[in-house]
């Protein structure tokens, strides 16, 4: 995927919740035609949806709300998700920052990572051990090398 301006990376956070960021870039830029069409396939689904079940919101309602309301700031964005859901304790973001920043890694999806990984004609020397990790050296960042 082409580095795209505006589209944060999946490890940033809306207080110490990662993706959250990233996915609201993707709304607004998706809405401004500026997201790359490459991306315009997987709008609400993969890892939006997974982001958007575990806040308990349907995806669909936080689009339409990021929408309506265009000056809103991710802080805001995340509270009225949470609002809509359910309220996380610091435990839950715990739980899914570990379990997003390790997606890929001795799970089922590690399939996916390794076929991607071929695609690009990446190997062991990209330093690339998890999906974020994947987004990130595509997009033309550095992969991490330290859990957040």
């Amino acid at each position: 995927m082409p580095l795209v301006p505006g589209l944060r990376s999946p490890y940033e956070t809306v207080e110490k919740f990662v993706y959250f960021p990233r996915m609201i870039d993707k709304i607004r830029l998706h809405a401004r035609g500026q997201l790359h069409p490459d991306f315009i396939n997987n709008l609400g689904k993969a890892f939006d949806d997974r982001c958007c079940q575990y806040l308990g919101v349907s995806y669909e309602k936080l689009r339409d709300w990021v929408l309506a309301n265009p000056a809103s700031s991710d802080e805001l964005a995340f509270h009225w998700a949470q609002s809509q859901g359910r309220k996380l304790s610091a435990n839950d973001i715990d739980i899914w920052n570990s379990f997003m920043t390790k997606r890929g890694w001795r799970d089922e999806a590690r399939e996916v990572l390794e076929r991607r990984l071929r695609e690009n004609g990446l190997g062991p020397d990209a330093g690339v051990e998890t999906m974020f990790d994947y987004i990130e050296v595509d997009e033309g960042r550095p992969a991490r090398q330290k859990a957040l």
